[in-house]
């Protein structure tokens, strides 16, 4: 963005960051989403901008074997595993990119431009970008796109970022199982979504909004030919790097390249992703074998068993990764005294030590990282069973509770980390049973049982993560908690452009979570993974994402 079009709200940036009011990461973060170009925010912030993760030219040719569970590929815009969106992505693209170094840059977006208030988003598209069958990429498939993932009808968690920006609710005129009027959503105006010409898709918000651009690569939002009508198979139309010629749940998806990406690469001939099912020993024996030449996650039991392959490089990343046990509003859980109680009895760091080595950070029951840029520092939550107990008591349960959480036995150190919480809770007379059942059941439940732990990947954002999890009514709301105040403050938070008013904000909503909130949030988990050596280009991305068009084989 030249200089004579800097937004509004740069000089204001600026001036945080001179005043030391930001660090200079978080200039570079806000700059780009205000439209100064990531190179541009990196200079301006006296910071070194990441380099390409090749140091040499990339050789051309060759298959690549990924391990990672192979998905029902069918609906993008309503996946819920970051599998599914890894692979899909080698075939459809999104509008915006966040990158390994957390900061968003255009994509099948050339660039945008926020309004001086922040509620008008001016989406300006890529002219040089054309669909797999030839024809021509416009802004008729953008806004079909950002359409359908908001009709509540279909049931993308889209939903739970823009619902206060471009949605209102709606009564459906059905009633749910207590006799309660079911609410929806629709666009808060005909022109929320605005189509301004070919190439420009206008975003038309009634509050304002900072983090659209991150929003445009929420996982689900692959922008898909609306000649398809949601649906993801063998031989779909894309704009990306691969054509997928296989899929076989359980078993492998072939990816097949394309000639001449408008985004880069690629460099494979061929991605061939393996399923490897859940057992870290299966895992380890693929990559010592060679079976694969990748893996996507690594487990933290495998680490002294990877570092015996002299073949193979570990890659790790900074994240907010995390997993929660989330209660939903039936007894004993209504009752929020309960719910603290079941926070007071844990102690964090040590759920971190036995769970995953000390690798990561202790969690604060907020699900707001210190790596997000607008965390804010509250009074710790030391573990109190004495405390716990009184609060049992006062609720009515002075023997305690006998409860059942739900939860997966993989990643392992989810399933230790629960194990580790039941004995913890033991002490303050919280009896938890664990219902062990396969990832593939979870998730086919995980939004219903009434006691959970589930695994919630990195966001750029905190903003983000809790417009997803905790807002009113929105599909990822897996508790189906509510909070009046703590939706307003949200939005609040959403449109508030000052980090250091926007953290202030944040500490609220962070103390509301820890008071009334609907979790135990024991750990946020460091990621990382192991990939054969011959492999280059890779990055470790915060949230498990992988972009194979970047990636080589050397020789």
């Amino acid at each position: 963005m030249s200089e004579d079009k800097d937004h509004a709200l740069l000089p204001e940036l600026k001036r945080q960051l001179a005043e030391k009011n930001m660090d200079r990461r978080e200039f570079v973060r806000y700059a780009s989403l205000l439209g100064m170009s990531a190179g541009a925010a990196y200079a301006f912030a006296g910071l070194s901008a990441p380099s390409p993760a090749q140091a040499q030219t990339p050789a051309k040719g060759g298959t690549l074997r990924l391990g990672m569970r192979c998905q029902d590929l069918k609906s993008p815009h309503t996946y819920s595993w970051i599998e599914s969106a890894n692979a899909t992505r080698q075939t459809l693209d999104y509008l915006s990119v966040t990158g390994t170094d957390n900061i968003t840059r255009p994509s099948l977006c050339e660039k945008w431009e926020p309004s001086e208030d922040l509620k008008t988003w001016t989406l300006r598209l890529r002219k040089d970008v054309k669909w797999h069958n030839g024809r021509q990429f416009n802004a008729d498939d953008v806004v079909w796109n950002l359409k359908r993932v908001l009709d509540s009808k279909v049931g993308s968690s889209t939903v739970g970022l823009m619902k206060d920006f471009l949605l209102k609710e709606v009564d459906t005129g059905e009633k749910d199982a207590k006799g309660n009027p079911k609410k929806g959503t629709e666009l808060w105006d005909a022109q929320a979504i605005q189509k301004k010409d070919d190439f420009t898709v206008v975003l038309n918000g009634q509050t304002a909004q900072i983090a659209i651009p991150e929003h445009l690569f929420h996982y689900p939002l692959m922008i898909m030919d609306p000649a398809e009508n949601g649906e993801f198979k063998v031989g779909s139309n894309g704009t990306g790097a691969f054509s997928m010629v296989e899929n076989e749940v359980g078993r492998r998806s072939v990816f097949k390249a394309r000639p001449s990406y408008w985004g880069g690469g690629p460099y494979l001939d061929t991605l061939e992703i393996v399923d490897l099912g859940d057992e870290v020993a299966a895992k380890i024996a693929a990559m010592a074998s060679k079976q694969v030449d990748a893996l996507y996650l690594g487990e933290i039991t495998m680490l002294e068993a990877m570092k015996g392959l002299p073949h193979v490089q570990l890659y790790d990343s900074v994240t907010a990764y995390t997993a929660t046990a989330r209660f939903q509003p039936v007894k004993p859980f209504d009752d929020k005294r309960v719910r603290q109680a079941m926070r007071w009895a844990i102690d964090s760091k040590q759920v971190l030590q036995v769970s995953h080595k000390g690798l990561g950070l202790p969690g604060e029951h907020h699900h707001v990282s210190p790596v997000h840029p607008e965390y804010a520092k509250l009074p710790p939550m030391d573990r109190d069973v004495a405390k716990a107990k009184k609060l049992l008591a006062d609720a009515g349960h002075p023997n305690g509770i006998d409860v059942e959480i739900a939860c997966r036995p993989q990643p392992d150190w989810e399933l230790i980390a629960v194990q580790n919480m039941v004995e913890q809770w033991k002490d303050a007379g919280i009896r938890v049973k664990i219902n062990q059942m396969p990832s593939t059941q979870y998730w086919e439940v995980w939004t219903k049982v009434p006691f959970g732990f589930t695994t919630w990947a990195h966001r750029p954002l905190g903003v983000m993560s809790l417009a997803l999890a905790y807002r009113t009514g929105v599909p990822w709301n897996e508790s189906a908690w509510s909070n009046k105040e703590f939706d307003a403050l949200l939005t609040q938070a959403e449109a508030t452009f000052d980090v250091e008013k926007r953290r202030a904000i944040m500490a609220k909503l962070e103390t509301i979570l820890q008071d009334d909130g609907p979790i135990v949030q024991p750990v946020w988990r460091a990621l990382f993974t192991w990939m054969d050596k011959k492999v280059q280009g890779f990055k470790m991305h915060p949230t498990g994402y992988m972009f194979a068009n970047q990636w080589w084989i050397k020789a």
